[in-house]
Protein backbone atom coordinates (compact mmCIF):
# COMPACT_ATOMS: atom_id res chain seq x y z
CA UNK A 1 0.00 0.00 0.00
CA UNK A 2 2.79 2.39 0.91
CA UNK A 3 4.62 1.67 -2.35
CA UNK A 4 1.43 2.20 -4.37
CA UNK A 5 0.77 5.43 -2.49
CA UNK A 6 4.26 6.71 -3.20
CA UNK A 7 3.95 5.79 -6.87
CA UNK A 8 0.53 7.40 -7.09
CA UNK A 9 1.81 10.61 -5.50
CA UNK A 10 4.87 10.60 -7.72
CA UNK A 11 2.69 10.14 -10.79
CA UNK A 12 0.48 13.02 -9.75
CA UNK A 13 3.52 15.23 -9.22
CA UNK A 14 4.94 14.33 -12.63
CA UNK A 15 1.59 15.00 -14.31
CA UNK A 16 1.29 18.35 -12.56
CA UNK A 17 4.81 19.32 -13.57
CA UNK A 18 4.13 18.26 -17.13
CA UNK A 19 1.05 20.45 -17.26
CA UNK A 20 2.88 23.45 -15.84
CA UNK A 21 6.03 23.10 -17.92
CA UNK A 22 3.99 22.11 -20.97
CA UNK A 23 2.12 25.40 -20.75
CA UNK A 24 5.40 27.26 -20.39
CA UNK A 25 6.83 25.52 -23.45
CA UNK A 26 3.75 26.37 -25.51
CA UNK A 27 3.88 30.00 -24.33
CA UNK A 28 7.60 30.27 -25.03
CA UNK A 29 7.08 29.02 -28.57
CA UNK A 30 4.23 31.46 -29.22
CA UNK A 31 3.44 32.21 -31.92
CA UNK A 32 4.13 29.08 -33.93
CA UNK A 33 1.18 29.61 -36.28
CA UNK A 34 -0.91 32.49 -37.60
CA UNK A 35 -2.60 34.86 -35.15
CA UNK A 36 -6.03 36.38 -35.80
CA UNK A 37 -6.36 40.08 -34.95
CA UNK A 38 -10.02 41.04 -34.67
CA UNK A 39 -10.73 44.68 -35.58
CA UNK A 40 -14.33 45.48 -34.57
CA UNK A 41 -14.71 48.21 -37.20
CA UNK A 42 -14.87 48.34 -40.99
CA UNK A 43 -12.00 48.20 -43.47
CA UNK A 44 -10.20 51.32 -44.61
CA UNK A 45 -10.66 53.35 -41.43
CA UNK A 46 -7.91 54.58 -39.12
CA UNK A 47 -8.24 51.63 -36.74
CA UNK A 48 -8.04 49.14 -39.59
CA UNK A 49 -5.02 50.79 -41.21
CA UNK A 50 -3.17 50.97 -37.90
CA UNK A 51 -3.94 47.29 -37.23
CA UNK A 52 -2.60 46.26 -40.64
CA UNK A 53 0.63 48.20 -40.17
CA UNK A 54 1.12 46.54 -36.79
CA UNK A 55 0.26 43.13 -38.23
CA UNK A 56 2.91 43.52 -40.91
CA UNK A 57 5.57 44.45 -38.36
CA UNK A 58 4.60 41.61 -36.02
CA UNK A 59 4.91 39.22 -38.97
CA UNK A 60 8.44 40.44 -39.58
CA UNK A 61 9.31 40.03 -35.89
CA UNK A 62 7.91 36.51 -35.51
CA UNK A 63 7.83 34.96 -38.97
CA UNK A 64 4.14 34.22 -38.43
CA UNK A 65 1.16 35.83 -40.15
CA UNK A 66 -1.08 38.18 -38.18
CA UNK A 67 -4.42 38.14 -40.00
CA UNK A 68 -6.60 41.24 -39.62
CA UNK A 69 -10.24 40.16 -39.42
CA UNK A 70 -12.79 43.00 -39.55
CA UNK A 71 -15.97 42.26 -37.56
CA UNK A 72 -17.86 45.54 -37.30
CA UNK A 73 -21.16 46.30 -35.61
CA UNK A 74 -22.75 47.50 -32.37
CA UNK A 75 -20.06 50.09 -31.75
CA UNK A 76 -17.31 47.48 -31.77
CA UNK A 77 -19.05 45.00 -29.47
CA UNK A 78 -19.65 42.28 -32.07
CA UNK A 79 -15.93 41.86 -32.65
CA UNK A 80 -15.15 42.13 -28.94
CA UNK A 81 -17.65 39.40 -28.07
CA UNK A 82 -16.11 37.15 -30.72
CA UNK A 83 -12.74 37.49 -28.98
CA UNK A 84 -14.28 36.84 -25.56
CA UNK A 85 -15.68 33.54 -26.87
CA UNK A 86 -12.38 32.51 -28.50
CA UNK A 87 -9.81 30.10 -27.06
CA UNK A 88 -7.39 31.75 -24.66
CA UNK A 89 -4.30 30.30 -26.31
CA UNK A 90 -2.95 33.59 -27.66
CA UNK A 91 -4.03 33.05 -31.25
CA UNK A 92 -6.99 35.44 -31.22
CA UNK A 93 -6.76 39.02 -30.00
CA UNK A 94 -8.75 42.24 -30.16
CA UNK A 95 -7.45 45.54 -31.54
CA UNK A 96 -9.94 48.19 -30.52
CA UNK A 97 -10.45 51.74 -29.29
CA UNK A 98 -11.65 53.65 -26.22
CA UNK A 99 -15.24 52.94 -27.29
CA UNK A 100 -14.83 49.66 -25.40
CA UNK A 101 -14.68 51.63 -22.14
CA UNK A 102 -17.70 53.71 -23.16
CA UNK A 103 -19.74 50.67 -24.19
CA UNK A 104 -19.16 49.03 -20.81
CA UNK A 105 -21.74 51.50 -19.45
CA UNK A 106 -23.64 52.52 -22.57
CA UNK A 107 -24.63 48.95 -23.47
CA UNK A 108 -24.96 47.72 -19.88
CA UNK A 109 -28.59 46.66 -20.46
CA UNK A 110 -27.81 44.32 -23.34
CA UNK A 111 -24.10 43.50 -23.06
CA UNK A 112 -23.51 39.73 -23.09
CA UNK A 113 -20.05 39.89 -21.51
CA UNK A 114 -18.08 42.02 -19.06
CA UNK A 115 -15.23 43.88 -20.80
CA UNK A 116 -13.55 44.48 -17.43
CA UNK A 117 -13.22 40.79 -16.56
CA UNK A 118 -13.62 38.83 -19.80
CA UNK A 119 -10.77 40.58 -21.64
CA UNK A 120 -7.11 40.85 -20.63
CA UNK A 121 -5.28 44.11 -21.45
CA UNK A 122 -2.14 43.45 -23.48
CA UNK A 123 -0.84 46.68 -24.99
CA UNK A 124 -1.82 50.34 -24.98
CA UNK A 125 -0.65 51.04 -28.50
CA UNK A 126 -1.44 54.69 -29.20
CA UNK A 127 -3.57 57.76 -28.58
CA UNK A 128 -5.37 60.12 -30.94
CA UNK A 129 -7.11 63.39 -30.13
CA UNK A 130 -10.58 64.55 -30.90
CA UNK A 131 -10.37 67.96 -32.56
CA UNK A 132 -12.91 70.73 -32.04
CA UNK A 133 -13.84 72.01 -35.50
CA UNK A 134 -16.38 74.65 -36.53
CA UNK A 135 -17.91 75.79 -39.80
CA UNK A 136 -16.21 78.96 -41.16
CA UNK A 137 -19.46 80.90 -40.76
CA UNK A 138 -19.39 80.37 -37.00
CA UNK A 139 -18.05 83.68 -35.59
CA UNK A 140 -15.55 82.13 -33.22
CA UNK A 141 -11.83 81.82 -33.87
CA UNK A 142 -10.85 80.32 -30.54
CA UNK A 143 -12.23 77.97 -27.90
CA UNK A 144 -12.83 80.95 -25.61
CA UNK A 145 -14.83 82.77 -28.29
CA UNK A 146 -16.87 79.64 -29.04
CA UNK A 147 -17.82 79.24 -25.37
CA UNK A 148 -18.85 82.90 -25.21
CA UNK A 149 -20.91 82.50 -28.40
CA UNK A 150 -22.65 79.39 -27.08
CA UNK A 151 -23.59 81.23 -23.89
CA UNK A 152 -25.04 84.06 -25.96
CA UNK A 153 -27.03 81.55 -28.03
CA UNK A 154 -28.04 78.75 -25.62
CA UNK A 155 -29.37 75.70 -27.47
CA UNK A 156 -28.82 77.27 -30.88
CA UNK A 157 -25.51 75.67 -31.91
CA UNK A 158 -25.70 72.22 -33.50
CA UNK A 159 -23.00 69.82 -32.34
CA UNK A 160 -22.53 66.90 -34.75
CA UNK A 161 -21.21 63.58 -33.46
CA UNK A 162 -19.60 60.77 -35.45
CA UNK A 163 -21.89 58.13 -33.96
CA UNK A 164 -23.87 58.03 -30.71
CA UNK A 165 -21.64 56.72 -27.93
CA UNK A 166 -18.37 57.46 -29.71
CA UNK A 167 -15.54 59.48 -28.21
CA UNK A 168 -16.67 62.25 -30.58
CA UNK A 169 -20.07 62.19 -28.88
CA UNK A 170 -18.72 62.12 -25.34
CA UNK A 171 -16.19 64.85 -26.13
CA UNK A 172 -19.07 67.10 -27.15
CA UNK A 173 -21.03 66.21 -24.02
CA UNK A 174 -17.99 66.78 -21.79
CA UNK A 175 -17.25 70.12 -23.45
CA UNK A 176 -20.84 71.31 -22.91
CA UNK A 177 -20.81 70.14 -19.30
CA UNK A 178 -17.49 71.71 -18.36
CA UNK A 179 -18.14 74.96 -20.24
CA UNK A 180 -21.69 75.15 -18.86
CA UNK A 181 -23.23 75.62 -22.29
CA UNK A 182 -26.16 74.06 -24.16
CA UNK A 183 -25.82 72.63 -27.66
CA UNK A 184 -28.02 70.38 -29.78
CA UNK A 185 -26.53 66.94 -30.48
CA UNK A 186 -26.90 65.85 -34.12
CA UNK A 187 -25.93 62.17 -34.62
CA UNK A 188 -24.30 60.84 -37.80
CA UNK A 189 -23.32 57.36 -38.94
CA UNK A 190 -19.57 57.94 -38.96
CA UNK A 191 -16.73 60.43 -39.04
CA UNK A 192 -16.92 61.02 -42.79
CA UNK A 193 -20.64 61.90 -42.91
CA UNK A 194 -20.28 64.08 -39.81
CA UNK A 195 -17.44 66.07 -41.36
CA UNK A 196 -19.43 66.39 -44.58
CA UNK A 197 -22.26 67.85 -42.51
CA UNK A 198 -19.88 70.39 -40.99
CA UNK A 199 -18.44 71.38 -44.36
CA UNK A 200 -21.91 71.96 -45.83
CA UNK A 201 -23.00 73.94 -42.79
CA UNK A 202 -25.66 71.50 -41.61
CA UNK A 203 -23.96 71.57 -38.20
CA UNK A 204 -21.97 74.28 -36.46
CA UNK A 205 -19.35 72.29 -34.62
CA UNK A 206 -17.89 68.81 -34.46
CA UNK A 207 -15.38 66.93 -32.35
CA UNK A 208 -13.69 65.05 -35.18
CA UNK A 209 -11.03 62.38 -34.91
CA UNK A 210 -7.50 63.62 -35.51
CA UNK A 211 -7.08 62.08 -38.98
CA UNK A 212 -10.44 63.37 -40.24
CA UNK A 213 -9.77 66.85 -38.84
CA UNK A 214 -6.25 67.05 -40.27
CA UNK A 215 -7.47 66.22 -43.77
CA UNK A 216 -10.43 68.60 -43.58
CA UNK A 217 -8.29 71.45 -42.27
CA UNK A 218 -6.09 71.25 -45.36
CA UNK A 219 -9.11 71.96 -47.58
CA UNK A 220 -9.70 75.30 -45.86
CA UNK A 221 -13.40 74.49 -45.50
CA UNK A 222 -13.41 74.12 -41.72
CA UNK A 223 -11.77 75.91 -38.81
CA UNK A 224 -10.19 73.89 -36.01
CA UNK A 225 -9.91 75.40 -32.54
CA UNK A 226 -8.35 72.89 -30.16
CA UNK A 227 -7.61 69.28 -29.22
CA UNK A 228 -8.96 67.14 -26.39
CA UNK A 229 -5.59 65.64 -25.44
CA UNK A 230 -3.56 67.12 -22.54
CA UNK A 231 -0.99 68.63 -24.88
CA UNK A 232 -0.71 69.94 -28.43
CA UNK A 233 -0.58 67.42 -31.25
CA UNK A 234 2.46 67.23 -33.54
CA UNK A 235 0.25 67.08 -36.65
CA UNK A 236 -1.79 70.09 -35.50
CA UNK A 237 0.80 72.11 -33.54
CA UNK A 238 -1.09 75.40 -33.75
CA UNK A 239 -4.09 74.05 -31.85
CA UNK A 240 -4.10 74.42 -28.06
CA UNK A 241 -5.28 71.78 -25.61
CA UNK A 242 -8.91 72.64 -24.87
CA UNK A 243 -8.38 71.91 -21.16
CA UNK A 244 -6.20 75.04 -20.92
CA UNK A 245 -9.33 77.08 -21.68
CA UNK A 246 -12.08 74.81 -20.34
CA UNK A 247 -10.65 72.76 -17.44
CA UNK A 248 -11.59 69.10 -17.40
CA UNK A 249 -12.03 68.66 -21.14
CA UNK A 250 -9.60 65.82 -21.66
CA UNK A 251 -10.72 62.82 -23.67
CA UNK A 252 -8.39 60.79 -25.85
CA UNK A 253 -9.20 57.97 -28.21
CA UNK A 254 -6.77 55.17 -27.41
CA UNK A 255 -6.02 52.14 -29.57
CA UNK A 256 -5.20 48.97 -27.66
CA UNK A 257 -4.87 45.18 -27.75
CA UNK A 258 -6.75 42.71 -25.56
CA UNK A 259 -6.71 38.91 -25.26
CA UNK A 260 -9.49 36.61 -23.99
CA UNK A 261 -9.57 36.00 -20.24
CA UNK A 262 -7.17 33.26 -19.18
CA UNK A 263 -4.53 33.86 -21.85
CA UNK A 264 -1.10 33.01 -20.33
CA UNK A 265 0.56 36.10 -18.87
CA UNK A 266 3.85 35.42 -20.65
CA UNK A 267 2.06 35.57 -24.02
CA UNK A 268 0.39 38.83 -22.99
CA UNK A 269 3.72 40.31 -21.90
CA UNK A 270 5.47 39.07 -25.02
CA UNK A 271 2.89 40.82 -27.19
CA UNK A 272 3.33 44.01 -25.19
CA UNK A 273 7.08 43.91 -25.83
CA UNK A 274 6.63 43.24 -29.54
CA UNK A 275 4.27 46.20 -29.90
CA UNK A 276 6.80 48.49 -28.22
CA UNK A 277 9.37 47.35 -30.75
CA UNK A 278 6.90 47.79 -33.63
CA UNK A 279 6.28 51.42 -32.71
CA UNK A 280 9.83 52.28 -33.81
CA UNK A 281 8.95 51.13 -37.35
CA UNK A 282 9.37 54.09 -39.74
CA UNK A 283 6.22 53.17 -41.67
CA UNK A 284 4.14 53.18 -38.49
CA UNK A 285 5.74 56.41 -37.23
CA UNK A 286 5.12 58.06 -40.59
CA UNK A 287 1.46 57.06 -40.54
CA UNK A 288 1.10 58.32 -36.98
CA UNK A 289 2.71 61.65 -37.90
CA UNK A 290 0.32 62.17 -40.83
CA UNK A 291 -2.76 61.14 -38.88
CA UNK A 292 -2.11 62.95 -35.61
CA UNK A 293 -1.66 59.71 -33.65
CA UNK A 294 0.75 59.50 -30.71
CA UNK A 295 2.62 56.26 -29.98
CA UNK A 296 2.30 55.02 -26.39
CA UNK A 297 3.46 51.41 -26.08
CA UNK A 298 1.91 51.09 -22.63
CA UNK A 299 2.20 47.89 -20.61
CA UNK A 300 -0.72 45.60 -19.68
CA UNK A 301 -0.75 47.21 -16.22
CA UNK A 302 -0.84 50.73 -17.66
CA UNK A 303 -3.62 49.80 -20.07
CA UNK A 304 -5.63 48.21 -17.25
CA UNK A 305 -5.35 51.40 -15.18
CA UNK A 306 -6.38 53.62 -18.12
CA UNK A 307 -9.25 51.34 -19.09
CA UNK A 308 -10.64 51.25 -15.54
CA UNK A 309 -10.29 55.03 -15.20
CA UNK A 310 -12.12 55.56 -18.48
CA UNK A 311 -14.95 53.18 -17.57
CA UNK A 312 -15.48 55.20 -14.39
CA UNK A 313 -15.12 58.57 -16.13
CA UNK A 314 -17.40 57.79 -19.06
CA UNK A 315 -19.93 56.04 -16.86
CA UNK A 316 -20.27 59.16 -14.72
CA UNK A 317 -20.53 61.38 -17.81
CA UNK A 318 -23.20 59.18 -19.42
CA UNK A 319 -25.23 59.36 -16.21
CA UNK A 320 -24.74 63.11 -15.74
CA UNK A 321 -25.76 63.89 -19.33
CA UNK A 322 -28.73 61.49 -19.27
CA UNK A 323 -27.50 59.57 -22.31
CA UNK A 324 -29.92 56.63 -22.80
CA UNK A 325 -28.50 53.19 -22.03
CA UNK A 326 -28.89 50.43 -24.60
Amino acid sequence: MEIRSVLRNAGTAVLGAALVFGTQVVSAAWPDKSVRMIVPFGTGGGTDIQARLLANNLRMQTGQTFVVDNRSGAGGLIGAELVVKSRNDGYTLLFTTATLAINTTLYSKTLKFNPRTDLVPASWVSNAPNVLCVHPNVPAKSVKELVALAKQRPGMLNNGVNTPGSTSHLAGELFAQQANIKTVIIPYTGGGPAMAGLITGDIDLLFATGPVAARALKTGRVRCLGVTTPERNRSLPDLPAIKTVVPGVEIGNWYSMFFPKGTPSDIVNKMSGMVKKALSDKKIDGFFAREGIVAVGGSPTELRAQFEADVKKYGALIKARNIPLR
